[in-house]
């Protein structure tokens, strides 16, 4: 169940994402189903665990580091879905607007994909197929 959860969540917030971030004015609700998405993705996370981890073939302090990078991941994108929901209210949050955060994220996240297109070639260690629908694995 969790793998199932996780990878649906996975590519729902990558689409809801470029379509909040794409117009650069969200409707107000495609920013409630992307922040519904997001949070019940961190949720999940929380009560299910997360569904990730180095691969044996992470060495050093990338292994080290890879589950606190993955944490910070899903604070930020916690805290960009709590900011689009304030702000679509007209309860913006201190700090950054809502946009600035969602752009961090989306930049992350294109770091996120790079690193796992690495591992998966690289190391060979099918970083990919952990978080593909089955169905695709074939072309991996």
């Amino acid at each position: 169940m969790r793998r199932h959860v996780t990878i649906t969540l996975h590519w729902l917030n990558l689409l809801l994402l470029l379509f909040v971030l794409g117009d650069g004015g969200a409707t107000t609700w495609l920013s409630l189903v992307y922040a519904a998405s997001a949070l019940t993705m961190c949720a999940a996370a929380l009560v299910l665990g997360l569904m990730n981890g180095p691969g044996p073939k992470l060495e050093g302090p990338v292994r080290a580091a890879h589950p606190w990078l993955h944490r910070g991941l899903y604070l930020l994108l916690a805290w960009g879905a709590v900011a689009l929901v304030a702000e679509t209210f007209g309860l913006p949050l201190p700090g950054p607007e809502a946009r600035t955060l969602l752009l961090a994220l989306l930049a992350v996240v294109a770091l996120h994909a790079t690193f796992n297109l690495w591992r998966h070639t690289a190391l060979g260690d099918g970083a990919l197929r952990r978080i593909t629908p089955r169905a695709i694995h074939h072309i991996l």
